[in-house]
């Protein structure tokens, strides 16, 4: 087994062995253009196409209905902590509801305290960010401008496995780390958003599913290149945009729906990684410990630690040697971190599930 299928890093993300073969291939000549797809022009009506099919990709995935719009956006999940807020918040008279539950849901809140009043919902650091709120837990405003959730932590590898809010708040989510990976209902969400780097493609390149109705509410005195009315309106190419990263996206989307058979099928299979990995963590209690409370650990991100950072820095030392990488726990948490996303393979999580087996026996 190469080294691209032992990658469990957390970002960017191991990509389907036919996706890189075909991302080869492009990077020499696209075939149906007979040129590298790092010299295809934006405005071609080739990548004019490359887009729409993409859109139309994902809409099919996730049954989108038709008041809703697909756009590939630059500046990452990162930038979108400031378009949400200047688009849902700026100029009104109301709060936003955030749910801070890890490090990412935290990077989230203060570009939006730039733009007006925010609620923190519910704050998971006094637990140290190891489980989520149910729906029952939290107390809605009905007056919110909006409520803010991050639907997957990477660092900590805790994830929502039920749907939160009032659908009578506009619902705002990050899914960057578990989008396309299970499905679920988008006429729920006004706003989704998730950067391409862990399902979807290489970075470069943000996904923003919006509901249409939201652009009619948003600002006048907002920059264009902030504007989704802008980039909506220039069917994502409102500037030069990452060719390669939305080429290979829309791989991925071709790869999910004709190999894999769909977003239910997807679930099936990352299922079944994750039970086998954390299989492993709670059957040799003795040299790994989970961070997730059970019922909110990540089917994207298993993250667990070992008795002391020798143990640790030996476990990651020795998986090295055996080929795999990625395994570095995030730098504001530690510990071991095994990221599975869409693209990685059972046969490579058994790898590592063996690997882990037999590290513990040694020690």
């Amino acid at each position: 087994m190469n080294r691209n299928a032992l990658n469990f890093s957390g970002g960017p993300g191991v990509l389907p062995a036919t996706v890189l073969a075909q991302t080869q291939q492009a990077i020499a000549e696209v075939p149906e253009v007979g040129l590298s797809v790092l010299g295809i022009s934006h405005r071609s009506d080739w990548f004019a196409e490359v887009v729409a099919e993409t859109e139309r990709n994902i809409a099919q995935l996730l049954h989108l209905p038709a008041n809703y719009a697909v756009l590939l956006l630059q500046g990452g999940a990162t930038l979108q902590f400031s378009m949400i807020p200047m688009l849902l918040l700026r100029q009104r008279q109301c709060v936003a509801d955030y749910v801070r539950s890890g490090y990412w849901s935290s990077k989230s809140i203060p570009p939006a305290q730039l733009e007006g009043a925010v609620r923190i919902l519910w704050d998971g650091e006094l637990n140290g960010f190891r489980n989520l709120p149910k729906a029952a837990e939290l107390s809605y405003s009905k007056d919110a401008a909006y409520l803010h959730y991050v639907s997957n932590e990477t660092v900590e590898g805790i994830q929502f496995h039920e749907l939160i809010g009032d659908d009578a708040v506009a619902r705002v989510c990050d899914m960057s780390s578990d989008m396309l990976s299970r499905p679920f209902d988008a006429s729920r969400f006004a706003l989704i958003y998730a950067h391409a780097q862990k399902n979807l493609g290489p970075a470069g390149v943000t996904l923003v599913i919006i509901r249409r109705e939201l652009l009619e509410q948003a600002p006048n005195n907002l920059p264009e290149m902030l504007d989704y009315r802008a980039h909506l309106a220039a069917h994502s190419i409102y500037n030069t945009p990452p060719v390669l990263a939305i080429y290979v996206t829309l791989l991925v989307t071709r790869w999910l729906l004709h190999d894999i058979g769909g977003l239910a099928q997807m679930d099936a299979l990352n299922r079944i990684k994750a039970a086998m990995l954390y299989a492993v963590i709670d059957e040799h209690a003795e040299m790994y410990c989970g961070h997730a409370a059970r019922e909110h650990r990540s089917l994207m991100n298993v993250v667990f630690t070992l008795p002391t950072f020798e143990l640790e820095r030996d476990f990651l030392q020795q998986a090295a040697e055996y080929g795999f990488s990625g395994l570095k726990g995030h730098r504001s948490l530690g510990g071991i971190r095994a990221s599975i996303y869409n693209a990685m393979t059972n046969e490579a999580v058994a790898a590592l599930c063996q690997f882990m087996v037999d590290f513990a026996r040694r020690i």
